[in-house]
């Protein structure tokens, strides 16, 4: 393994970068986020093409778009990370050009001593871990869209016949209500309103969508209110059900706060003068431990056959944990030890023993107290229901549907 630093410590030669960034940085090519496949919007019309006419009312390309995309962030997308990044970490690991990227991006800093290089390397992997990770959460992102386009265009025709009807009604939601809605689950998530308009921007959907969304369910419990005479609400579920499960609770086994990691670490002492012979046996015993390792119940007796410190750290916030170590932790398994890693004492390698999902608990414990909601109003809540999907059925039997999506697409089909 080449060094990392030579003899004079105020020197970087090539070599001196290789080692570590080898073994321990990922990157990964950017990938969009592609629109939705089946729609065949004309050059001319592009993403204001008519998709879809309800009674005269325009669908566009870009709605149906946009809504594809809103409905893929209730996807589950951290399997799809999880089964991925172990496979993308080693293809990448194996990409000879991370060596060169290490080097160049350390040399620029001019590290005088181990421990700057050090910090320099931790640096430089905390930029390609989350760059990997990102990369991976947009094609979970990307991989949903595709798909979606037919539940998005039915959801669609039936929100612009519920506001019609609202219309009709003169019960349409305002946009002070919207304001509303959008503003509480800013601030549930600790954002202004604005912050969670930006952070919708970034994972590709416009808040307009999502307002369009609410101000259709909000206005149709209107409509049903006058209609049938029962009293219903938009609960805290209806709305969040529709955000991004990173941050609203969908898929929190995902987010460092919402989950705890019982975990073990075994360190490869390493001389303070970064002996090159040292840390290429050292890094080359902790590769040999990973490979022979079968479980946390063998990990001490398996540490002490390397003559490496082991420690049992048992349950810990993945908060308190160092980059990278903290990211491989969350995406790996229970039973799973991580690649190596560098510490401040040594060469060190982790192991995930048990994963303990916080916001499953706290799922577990809503639903006990929903499931103790009286009988009958269960079964007002089903009789409502039942109604206004029979007059939602009734409208769209009377409506004007002129669906103008390419043949092709079987979109039309979905309505």
């Amino acid at each position: 393994m080449p060094t990392l630093l030579n003899s004079n410590p105020h020197a970087l030669t090539r070599s001196s970068m290789s080692g570590l960034g080898l073994r321990l940085c990922a990157g990964a090519a950017l990938i969009g986020i592609l629109g939705c496949n089946g729609l065949q919007a004309n050059a001319a019309g592009g993403e204001n093409a008519i998709v879809v006419l309800v009674n005269d009312e325009p669908i566009t390309a870009y709605e149906v778009d946009q809504r594809g995309r809103l409905l893929a962030l209730s996807a589950n997308i951290g399997d799809y990370v999880r089964s991925n990044a172990k496979s993308r970490w080693e293809k990448l690991v194996k990409n000879p050009k991370i060596n060169d990227e290490f080097r160049a991006f350390a040399t620029k800093r001019n590290p005088q001593s181990r421990e700057e290089l050090q910090k320099i390397q931790q640096e430089f992997i905390r930029g390609k871990q989350k760059a990997m990770m990102d990369d991976l959460q947009r094609e979970a992102r990307a991989k949903a869209v595709r798909g979606t386009e037919k539940q998005a265009i039915k959801e669609l025709v039936e929100e612009r016949l519920k506001l019609q009807e609202a219309k009709r009604n003169n019960v349409l939601a305002t946009d002070e209500e919207i304001d509303k809605i959008i503003a509480g689950i800013a601030e549930r998530n600790k954002m202004t309103s604005d912050q969670f308009a930006k952070h919708m921007a970034g994972s590709g959907v416009d808040i307009a969508t999502m307002r369009q969304r609410f101000r259709a369910m909000i206005s149709w419990n209107a409509v049903v209110r006058r209609r049938f005479g029962f009293q219903i609400a938009v609960t805290e579920r209806d709305v969040e059900r529709f955000v991004d499960p990173a941050i609203s609770g969908g898929d929190e086994g995902d987010s460092a706060g919402n989950v705890q990691l019982k975990v073990q670490r075994v360190t490869f002492a390493v001389p303070s003068n970064l002996d090159q012979r040292s840390v290429t046996e050292k890094l080359s015993q902790a590769d040999q431990l990973r490979r022979k390792f079968a479980g946390c119940k063998s990990t001490q007796k398996l540490a002490s056959s390397f003559g490496a410190k082991f420690e049992d750290l048992g349950m810990r916030q993945p908060t308190s944990i160092s980059e990278p170590t903290r990211t491989l932790l969350l995406n790996a398994k229970s039973g799973e030890m991580v690649p190596p890693n560098v510490g401040p004492d040594g060469v060190e390698v982790w192991a995930v023993c048990e994963r303990k999902e916080v916001a499953a608990d706290k799922a577990a414990a809503g639903a006990g107290g929903e499931q103790r909601s009286s009988a009958k109003e269960e079964r007002r809540r089903k009789e409502l229901e039942i109604l206004a999907r029979k007059h939602l059925k009734d409208i769209q039997q009377d409506a004007t549907i002129d669906c103008r999506a390419d043949a092709k697409s079987g979109l039309c089909q979905a309505l």
